[in-house]
Order: C-alpha cells, then sequence, then structure tokens
C-alpha cells in the first residue's frame, strides 16, 4: 500500500486494487505479504470517504467483505508491519495468517471515537487472536498495542528491524512455501472450519492428501533421508 499523502488510508480504489490482488491469487495460489510504505502500514479507512458513507454502503460491507476474502485465500498470508496499523488497516493486518512487525509498529481499533464501530473483523477475530480481556481494551477503551506489546500477547509473530521487514518477510514465505502446497491449503480450510466439522473434514481432507503423488515423493524422501 502506497497512499503516503495520505497514511495509507484505504479508500475506495485500494479496496478495488486489493480485490484484484485476490482475484489474482484465488486463480493461481500463492503466499500473498501485504506491507505499507514510509513507515506506516495503515493508519485505517481514509476518513474523507468514510464521513460520507451511508447505511447502505455498511450493509454492502465494504471493507468487511475484503478483508473476510484475503482471510479465505488459499494459501497462507502475512502482514509486514512498519509503523502504525489503526483502525482498519489493523482489521486488514488481523485477516492476515502471520504478523511480522518493526519496533514502531502499533495497533489499535479507535472507531467509537469517531462514532462507529470496527466492523470489519476486529470485534470477533481480534478476540480470538488476543483474547476477549484484552480485545475489549482495545475496542471499548481506546488501548494502543505497542509493538513488543502485540509480541507478547502473540498478536506478532516475530518483531525485527524495520530495514530487514521484507526479507523476514521473505524468510517466512519461504518456510511456509518448503511445505506441500494442497496440504497447507487443506489445513488452511480445517482452521478456518466451525467446530461442528471436525473431524470429519479432516478425515477427507486427509483421504485426499493420502492420494496424492506428493504425498508418497516426500515421505519416500523423508524414510530415504534424502532431501
Amino acid at each position: 500500500m502506497d497512499r503516503p499523502h495520505v497514511r495509507n488510508a484505504i479508500d475506495a480504489a485500494t479496496v478495488a486494487e486489493l480485490h484484484e490482488v485476490c482475484a489474482d491469487l484465488e486463480r493461481r495460489p500463492r503466499v500473498l505479504v501485504l506491507t505499507g510504505s514510509d513507515g506506516v502500514f495503515a493508519a485505517g479507512a481514509d476518513i474523507r470517504e468514510l464521513r460520507e458513507r451511508r447505511r447502505d454502503d455498511a450493509l454492502a460491507g465494504i471493507n468487511s467483505g475484503l478483508f473476510d476474502r484475503i482471510a479465505r485465500l488459499p494459501m497462507p498470508t502475512i502482514a509486514a508491519v512498519d509503523g502504525p496499523a489503526l483502525g482498519g488497516g489493523a482489521e486488514l493486518a488481523y485477516a492476515c495468517d502471520f504478523r511480522l512487525a518493526t519496533p514502531r509498529a502499533r495497533f489499535g481499533n479507535p472507531e467509537t471515537g469517531l462514532g462507529i464501530m470496527a466492523a470489519a473483523g476486529a470485534t470477533w477475530r481480534l478476540r480470538e487472536l488476543v483474547g476477549e480481556p484484552l480485545a475489549k481494551e482495545i475496542l471499548l477503551a481506546g488501548r494502543v498495542l505497542s509493538a513488543e506489546e502485540a509480541h507478547a500477547v502473540r498478536l506478532v509473530n516475530e518483531l525485527v528491524p524495520a530495514e530487514e521487514l521484507l526479507d523476514a518477510a521473505d524468510r517466512w514465505a519461504g518456510r511456509i512455501l518448503k511445505n506441500a502446497p494442497l496440504a497447507l491449503r487443506l489445513t488452511k480450510l480445517a482452521l478456518a472450519a466451525p467446530p461442528g466439522a471436525h473431524p470429519q473434514f479432516d478425515n477427507i481432507a486427509q483421504a485426499v492428501l493420502f492420494e496424492t503423488e506428493e504425498k508418497h515423493e516426500r515421505m519416500t524422501a523423508f524414510l530415504e533421508r534424502r532431501r
């Protein structure tokens, strides 16, 4: 995201561009790395646009629909966060599977101070990520987490210097991609499945994987002690 003049605020054009990215990744699944520019991840939704939105815009789920689509991408996603990730920017980071951050990263949801709520995933994703008590501090009392605090509660997977952020994201992507792509995709689906879908979903997914040539080759390589 590269709109430094508005601190990478997420506007309609950004939403449209990210939908295009999602469409491409749905056609050809790969790992996605999302990052900002000029020391800012995304300082929220574009307030000038947000101020003019009305009931029907909220019901259309402009941001929530996009972030849900990102969360449901076939392969894992990584948010590489440098500087503020606030409001919609924080919710975008919450929608990713992994979050890497620099020491100057900050996470918060100040929406209620603007007369609205964090309606693009924070009320439920954040609770799942950090627990209900801390989620309430952030959503109801305006607490902003520093990078160190976010790392301590595992909202952030790794802290790295700013100059190493994209290298770290590449390293994480490389670690992920050492695994079998279909196994990654089905594991991600299993993690997102409702409790009632288990263990049946897992059994069916495993049955699919048991029949793949990649499973046979990888296990044979393991038994023969070769890469």
